[in-house]
């Protein structure tokens, strides 16, 4: 019985990572939540060392899986000690406990660890943060390498798929602002069209970490950093305007071609996937396929 700890198992990501192990023969899949704890979900504040030392003692996995985060940028921005917490300490405290029980650890990072200027990043390609959470989930690699010897970090970026809420993604937040300017009394919704990113499906990514849990369940454990992302570049006005398409809502969008966010952003942080797909590892749902699954599962009540 090959034994997975997902950690953060409520989130978007959380989920998608559960549901893929959880159709694995011969494997246990031990989920734990903070905010979203239920009959099969555990407990568990990673800021917590002691507990989390509790935890992984008694639960002894093969591998630890930290889909847990502080990933608001804005948050991080104004709240730096909450992200050091989450995104830095409790990375160090799960990956020295699992590297006690002797569990490969996989942590996932952020194309945020980049500046966006040189686009395409290789995993040795020299890291510089512009902003609070790109700089905590950096630090964050760091204390996984510096705490085992047996981990790996998957860089990724943009997230979304199937939700519980249209805020949990940056792509399917856009919702809303996009229902209201197709009202008949509608404005028109103005939306980014500076930052170029690669939206990536959580289902593919859940694909990918199982792939990399297989390898490492034969003996052959992924370590150091690797990267995964969508070959789909666009920025949120064209995103915008595909989840209308896919909607059917004849929105009114205005494209803005300066950045607006008030916490900095990178232009283009494009994550080179070649390590993993050199394993034979990987999977991409092409965007519009994807997001009609998404939105299939969450019908619009417009």
């Amino acid at each position: 019985m090959f034994k997975v700890a997902v950690i953060g198992a409520s989130g978007l990501l959380g989920r998608a990572i559960v549901d893929e192990l959880g159709q694995q023969r011969d494997w246990q899949v031990v989920a734990t939540a903070f905010s979203r704890p239920d009959a099969n979900r555990i407990a568990l504040d990673i800021r917590d060392a002691p507990a989390v030392d509790r935890f992984i003692e008694q639960q002894a996995p093969d591998a630890v899986v930290i889909a847990a985060a502080e990933r608001r940028p804005d948050v991080c921005e104004h709240n730096p000690e909450l992200a050091r917490a989450l995104n830095v300490d409790a990375v160090r405290t799960l990956a020295a406990a699992a590297h006690r029980c002797g569990a490969w650890t996989l942590s996932i990072s952020t194309d945020y660890v980049f500046d966006g200027a040189h686009p395409p990043y290789q995993p040795d390609s020299a890291p510089a943060p512009l902003n609070a959470y790109g700089r905590s989930k950096l630090e964050g690699e760091r204390a996984l390498m510096e705490s085992t010897d047996l981990g790996c970090v998957l860089r990724l970026p943009l997230l979304y798929g199937p939700t519980v809420d249209w805020a949990e993604s940056a792509v399917t937040s856009l919702v809303p602002a996009i229902a209201a300017s197709a009202a008949p009394d509608g404005k028109p919704a103005v939306m980014d069209a500076w930052a170029i990113r690669y939206p990536t499906f959580t289902p593919d990514v859940a694909f990918v970490i199982r792939q990399m849990l297989e390898r490492h369940a034969r003996g052959k454990a992924i370590r150091g950093i690797v990267q995964w992302s969508g070959d789909e570049p666009m920025n949120k006005y064209e995103i915008a305007v595909r989840l209308a398409e896919a909607l059917q809502l004849s929105a009114h969008l205005t494209p803005q071609a300066t950045p607006a966010d008030a916490t900095p952003r990178p232009h283009n942080c494009h994550l080179a996937s070649g390590r993993l797909e050199a394993l034979g590892i990987g999977r991409r749902t092409p965007f519009d396929t994807a997001i009609r699954q998404v939105l299939a599962a969450f019908p619009w009540r417009g």
